[in-house]
């Protein structure tokens, strides 16, 4: 490994851990298995959601909104709750 990409491979790093995680809302594209799309950008398979107890016990629908927490280097996203409009 070269030099340079040692030093972009630090400094990647360094800007992940000063943002550990980040705040970002999904719609429910599928309920068996649960899928996520995030900003009309990419779809989160089951596999990369960690759902909480509360979100758990919701009946989810396809068009949900969903509040997502990106945990530290985009590989695990924490379902935190299913958003209602007012």
């Amino acid at each position: 490994m070269a030099m340079i990409d040692v030093i972009k491979q630090i400094a990647t790093q360094a800007v992940d851990a000063a943002s550990p995680v980040a705040i970002m809302y999904g719609t429910v594209s599928g309920t068996s298995p649960l899928e996520i799309l995030v900003d009309q950008r990419f779809s989160l398979p089951e596999e990369l959601l960690i759902v909480t107890e509360t979100v758990s016990k919701y009946t989810l629908a396809s068009g949900d909104q969903m509040l997502l927490l990106r945990m530290q280097g985009g590989q695990n996203f924490l379902v935190l709750d299913r958003l209602v409009s007012t």
